[in-house]
């Protein structure tokens, strides 16, 4: 079943395993205001040029490694093998930026969340030993999150997060939303999901629902996909044998730079329970390199 909020790959570029990659939505196609999202494949011959013009980015390594010129300068990303192989190397681009992305290898992947950007602030390089690593949940609603872009980054309206859950695991739970100004107990965000599956054949299911009943889909979405949140609950399960990666990129609707969220009342006593139950060994599971010796 097609859903509204699912974008598949189209036919174009294809990462070193053959898979498509590419992937776009902007936002007046999401039906919001400010977050546009791509992933791409780059080789030699085809590397990625562009400008940011009234958006800030964020570039992310998926597989392999980059090298970008932006407006003059050269930034370096090492990359990783694949998301499930290594921590994250991002690079932060203001408004109004020009660059030129090219892989390091034959091919490498990469995602780009762009959100509208009032102000230009200053290119910043992400390396792994930046990226704060969080445990978070418990038994089978354990994750692992990547913080790339938080509320306190020099940024305007992006935000961005990596999550890694393991096979048959929960996340995004107990299930929240961000669709209603109410601070400090709620933002509005404009939000989208990419996932990444371990295994070709993999799968995970995306719940979107509000409680009054006015949404209720489940999504199958594979390697690849993309999902868009513009509202209600959004929790996620990875399918049994498939470990599942996604990347959330956010963006702020005022001027208030914040993941504020609520939860699901009728759910959110999952979280006390979880003082009770260990948390998965198999997180974490991507580190970095020194903590990996």
């Amino acid at each position: 079943m097609s859903s509204r909020f699912l974008v598949r790959p189209h036919d174009g570029g294809r990462d070193a395993l053959g898979r498509p990659v590419d992937v776009d939505v902007e936002a007046a196609a999401a039906g919001w205001r400010f977050l546009s999202f791509s992933a791409r494949a780059v080789t030699p011959d085809a590397p990625l040029r562009g400008t940011t013009g009234t958006r800030e980015a964020l570039v992310v390594t998926l597989s392999g490694g980059l090298r970008v010129e932006a407006d003059g300068a050269t930034y370096l990303l090492e990359g990783r093998a694949s998301v499930f192989a290594g921590m994250p190397w991002a690079l932060y681009l203001p408004r109004k930026t020009r660059y030129a992305i090219a892989p390091l290898g034959p091919v490498s992947t990469l995602a780009i969340g762009m959100a509208e950007a009032r102000r230009r602030l200053e290119p910043r390089l992400i390396a792994p030993d930046d990226v704060e690593t969080e445990i978070r949940g418990a038994g089978n609603a354990t994750r692992q999150i990547n913080h790339l872009v938080m509320p306190d980054f020099p940024a305007d309206r992006l935000l961005a997060v990596e999550v890694y859950t393991p096979a048959g695991g929960w996340s995004s739970y107990p299930p929240h939303k961000h669709d209603e100004h109410d601070p400090p107990r709620e933002a509005i965000l404009e939000e989208i999901y990419f996932y990444q599956v371990a295994r070709p054949e993999g799968f995970g299911i995306q719940r979107l629902y509000r409680r009054d009943g006015s949404l209720d889909e489940a999504v199958t979405v594979r390697h690849g996909d993309l999902c868009l949140v513009p509202y209600g609950y959004h929790p996620f399960v990875a399918g049994h044998g498939f470990d599942c990666y996604y990347l959330n990129a956010l963006a702020c609707e005022g001027d208030w730079r914040t993941m504020a969220a609520s939860f699901d009342p009728d759910l959110d006593w999952t979280r006390v329970a979880w003082e009770g139950m260990a948390p998965d060994p198999r997180l974490p599971m991507v580190r970095r390199r020194e903590a990996a010796a």
